[in-house]
């Protein structure tokens, strides 16, 4: 008789591309960006706009590739995650950790060298922060893991302002604190969605504990609080008209859409307010930086 052997599949570029988790670097990407925008009042120069563009990518990249090797074992039990490379052995442990290193290491250096060294170190503070405190303390432990551990999502704005600025002004905290108290509404949208998922493996997360009702009134309290803070700039005489209009529209879309779920709990309405939540922000950091450019 004789016996098969199946060998994993070899690992190509495209599986450490995907491990690098490329649709949720997306949009942190853009705010990086957007910022240098926003804190210059127009283009940050070509050189300075790919260094932050590169580097930013491979720090979110290490952050989200050392998230995967962390989490494998609950990834290999759930259908959105069953197909990571980490799971499926295309790539193993050991290769994704020190893929994870590498990319970390040359972000820093790079951020370093093309920008400057406060910019440096936000980018590992970020990733630090995602992987430190969200992946390997709260993500198991707290229904409110996404809140205070989420918080890693909000530094690339502040990385995109210090690589211009060399610093860190208050407004550049306001963009950390929108971000911050954006975040709950939208992943709590996906997470209504796949909460049978991480129910499955044990994951706190809010619809898991309090249940759908609570989270979609958790998410309806924290479009409000988006809502009020995304008008702060134009309080602080940072930002004018144009913004001013477009934060009205924007934030009146966000809390019907998260009203209108609060009040139905149906997946057509968690669908659309998940989608709609991406598109906000990017939106409010377009209108910024188009307002700034207009008036500096």
């Amino acid at each position: 008789m004789v016996i098969s052997v199946v060998h994993p599949e070899r690992a190509t570029w495209r599986d450490y591309f995907w491990l690098t988790k490329p649709r949720v670097i997306s949009l942190l990407l853009f705010t990086t960006l957007m910022a240098m925008f926003i804190a210059a009042g127009g283009w940050p120069g070509l050189g300075l706009f790919v260094v932050v563009l590169v580097g930013g990518y491979m720090a979110a990249g290490s952050a989200n590739a050392f998230n995967m090797v962390i989490d494998r074992d609950i990834d290999g039990r759930m259908k959105r995650t069953a197909q990571r490379p980490t799971v499926t052995h295309k790539i193993s442990t050991r290769d994704a950790a020190i893929f994870a290193t590498v990319l970390m290491v040359l972000s820093f250096l790079l951020l370093w060298w093309g920008a400057n060294l406060t910019t440096a170190l936000l980018a590992m503070a970020g990733l630090g922060w995602y992987v430190l405190i969200y992946t390997l303390y709260m993500k198991r432990r707290f229904w409110s893991n996404i809140v205070i551990g989420g918080a890693a999502g909000a530094f690339p704005p502040l990385v995109g302002w210090a690589a211009v600025t060399g610093d860190l002004s208050l407004f550049a905290w306001y963009l950390f604190l929108l971000i911050f108290f954006w975040t709950p509404v939208h992943f709590w949208a996906l997470a209504l969605m796949i909460k049978d998922d991480y129910a499955a493996v044990g994951i706190p997360m809010l619809p898991v504990v309090r249940g759908e009702r609570e989270t979609a009134y958790q998410i309806w309290l924290y479009a409000i609080l988006t809502a009020v803070i995304a008008l702060i700039p134009v309080l602080m005489g940072e930002l004018r008209w144009f913004y001013l209009v477009a934060a009205l529209v924007l934030n009146g879309l966000l809390l019907v859409r998260s009203l209108r779920l609060y009040q139905t709990l149906e997946r057509a309405w968690t669908l659309s307010l998940y989608k709609y939540s991406m598109l906000y922000l990017a939106l409010l950091f377009v209108a910024m930086a188009i307002d700034r450019a207009l008036w500096m």
